[in-house]
């Protein structure tokens, strides 16, 4: 229950291997997520927000190089856990550590995160769906089939009966499609549009919806609140003589009852906190004013901005619940059903949330590349409603 578990978690295994894209996607979601809070509190990202394409190509370059920075930053912090670490013999991993293989590590982990940076890029431009959110759903969709020997192993060796598989099957089953639902929950409020007459031309008199998701944040409040409860125990690591870092790790173990009211609030917490990043009512209703709509009943202006806030956190509040009871439980599944800990990571958290999201959006892309074609969907049609997220939004 570290920082490093957690990673490893994203990147398919690679990282506890020490491979060359041990670092995976991570450092440029890790620079995405860095934006969008800036956006929150410097001018200048806000303008180049509102700034449209040219906007959004600053931006992404900005991405990048900060991309690269945190990869090189993180590879420096991986090669010297590597130097200090030794094989059950007791001789060193690194035969030779030093400057150079500090360095080698450095070049050869960041230009694999700068590889699948470019790829995802690629398949975004030229492929169908989001390619980083694709890269990031292979990385956990990897470690699926080891799960699932697993479970294999317990039933040949007959540590698991079938009833209990059964239940494990049914469980997972609901589990998946009340994340579906979930995921694709919004509150549609109604926007009306004054007509204007411009010529023989007669505009607006329409009216269509803003869509508010049941879940604004996906899965950031999750890894956020992961992260920190994760420290103690990755301190601990680098400390393991300390009594008291062994105290405050066990106190925070996911065995724990306070692990779990903690995790419980600070998913909560951070549902709201990224909502209100990624979110502003004010301008959504600048907007609409601007556009000549208004909420029918409700004044156009602040009126407005006050009443989409105020149904956005009513609906927030399930949302940010659902999430508290999906990250909790691969824990219970973990040591209540004695599941493997690799297959128990299906059943909630991060990794449902995560595949789930990506599914969701790379089927609306190719249904909607169908209907622009004149083939005939897969999916009966408002069956799969557009979710409108960005590769960080999506996790």
């Amino acid at each position: 229950n570290t920082l490093f578990g957690l990673y490893d978690l994203f990147v398919g295994g690679a990282f506890s291997n020490a491979a060359i894209f041990a670092l995976g996607i991570m450092p440029y979601i890790s620079a995405s997520i860095i934006l969008q809070l800036a956006a929150a509190v410097i001018p200048e990202v806000q303008r180049l927000q509102r700034e449209g394409e040219e906007g959004r190509r600053k931006i992404n370059q900005y991405t990048r190089v900060l991309t690269v920075f945190i990869a090189a930053l993180q590879a420096w912090g991986v090669s010297i856990k590597l130097s200090s670490m030794q094989v059950p013999n007791g001789g060193p991993i690194v035969p030779h550590p030093g400057l150079g293989f500090t360095l080698s590590a450095i070049i050869l982990m960041s230009a694999g995160t700068i590889f699948l940076m470019w790829l995802g890029e690629q398949i975004t431009e030229r492929g169908i769906g989001n390619g980083i959110s694709l890269i990031l759903f292979i990385g956990i969709i990897a470690r699926l089939p080891v799960a699932i020997a697993q479970e294999i192993q317990l039933i040949a060796i007959g540590s698991r009966l079938w009833v209990t598989d059964v239940i494990i099957i049914a469980l997972l089953a609901a589990v998946v499609t009340a994340v579906v639902y979930v995921t694709q929950g919004i509150r549609r409020i109604p926007i009306q549009y004054a007509r204007r007459v411009v010529g023989r031309k007669v505009y607006g008199g329409t009216t269509q919806y803003l869509p508010l998701r049941v879940n604004t944040s996906g899965v950031v409040p999750i890894v956020f609140a992961q992260a920190i409860l994760f420290i103690p125990a990755t301190i601990y690591t680098f400390f393991p003589e300390s009594h008291f870092l062994e105290k405050v790790a066990a106190l925070f173990s996911e065995r724990s009852f306070i692990y779990a009211i903690v995790y419980s609030v600070m998913i909560v917490f951070f549902a709201y906190f990224y909502t209100a990043i990624v979110f502003n009512p004010r301008e959504v209703a600048d907007t609409i004013k601007k556009q000549g709509g208004f909420i029918p009943g409700i004044r156009p202006g602040a009126p407005t901005a006050e009443y989409i806030d105020r149904v956005l956190t009513r609906i927030t509040l399930p949302g940010a619940l659902f999430l508290a009871v999906v990250a909790i439980l691969p824990v219970f599944v973990h040591n209540v059903l004695n599941v493997p800990s690799e297959l128990a990571s299906f059943f909630g958290g991060t990794s449902l949330l995560i595949v789930v999201g990506v599914a969701l959006d790379t089927l609306q892309q190719i249904e909607s590349y169908l209907l622009m074609r004149h083939y005939d969907g897969f999916m009966k049609s408002g069956r799969l409603r557009g979710r409108g997220i960005g590769v960080v939004r999506g996790y």
